[in-house]
């Protein structure tokens, strides 16, 4: 289905790409099935030599268990440079108010869900109702579920607490949910829309002067240059350590007592290509 120009349909060989698709190491290793995600890490690896990164994986899934105040972590200075916190760190929120083990699974299939429905809703009904009404929703359902979702855990998540009561677990899910569906069916896919429109009346008006935006291109190029750290090669666990805090501008977010995880005893951690 098209709106204006804009296809909507999805890439096949993607959606047929995804069924040879198998769970990360990580994951597999962080629900305790450790044969299984050493399996992967040998398929991903193409060596059956795995043993230092897959004891690495094992050691910071256990760090990572320990933690008991995930979502307070998530507010602290160090963390700032991480982005798209609902989404990507659902399985954290859903863990704190309370759904144990299974917060990875419960929050991929909740919040997809609500993601590819919320996305349907945006195809038929983007030239009903239009661009305008969808966005501006969009954008007072989002705010307010943020500062509520905001309000609820900074007063009832304490240092003394472990969880949510039942009550305002769901309730949160709910303002989760909230958030993602107005997302889903406005500044998500209507973000590719609007630029496709804006640059179809620049060219006519513009004509060859449309190509001021080889600006951006040199403006995208020092973002990168200068913003941007090189993450080849770094296992998300050493993150931290070996990416932020050697940058030059985002080490000054990191805690001075931020301490890495231990990796077993092996110096800087593992590198992949070391044992291919």
């Amino acid at each position: 289905m098209g709106v204006e120009g804009v296809t909507w349909a999805g890439g096949s060989p993607c959606r047929i790409g995804a069924l040879k698709v198998v769970d990360t190491p990580n994951s597999l290793m962080e629900c305790s099935y450790l044969d299984e995600g050493k399996a992967v890490l040998k398929r991903i690896r193409g060596t059956d030599n795995v043993d230092p990164e897959f004891h690495e994986l094992v050691e910071a899934s256990r760090v990572a268990k320990l933690v008991k105040h995930p979502f307070r972590n998530l507010l602290m200075r160090r963390n700032r440079l991480r982005i798209n916190a609902i989404m990507f760190y659902a399985p954290v929120l859903f863990d704190t108010v309370g759904f144990g083990s299974d917060a990875a699974l419960y929050s991929a299939v909740i919040t997809g869900a609500v993601n590819v429905l919320s996305t349907v809703v945006s195809i038929y009904s983007v030239d009903r109702v239009g661009r305008r009404v969808l966005l501006l929703q969009a954008r007072v359902q989002m705010f307010l579920s943020q500062v509520v979702i905001a309000v609820v855990l900074g007063i009832k998540v304490k240092d003394h607490s472990l969880d949510l009561s039942h009550g305002y677990a769901i309730f949160v899910v709910i303002l989760i949910c909230l958030f993602v569906s107005a997302f889903a069916w406005s500044w998500g896919p209507l973000g590719w829309l609007i630029p496709t429109q804006a640059f179809l009346s620049m060219l006519c008006h513009f004509k060859f002067g449309i190509f001021f935006f080889s600006g951006w291109v040199l403006v995208m190029s020092l973002f990168v240059l200068l913003l941007v750290p090189e993450t080849k090669n770094v296992p998300i666990e050493e993150m931290t350590e070996r990416v932020w805090n050697q940058h030059w501008l985002w080490k000054r977010l990191m805690d001075d007592h931020y301490a890495a995880p231990v990796k077993n005893g092996h110096g800087k951690g593992f590198d992949p290509h070391s044992q291919l």
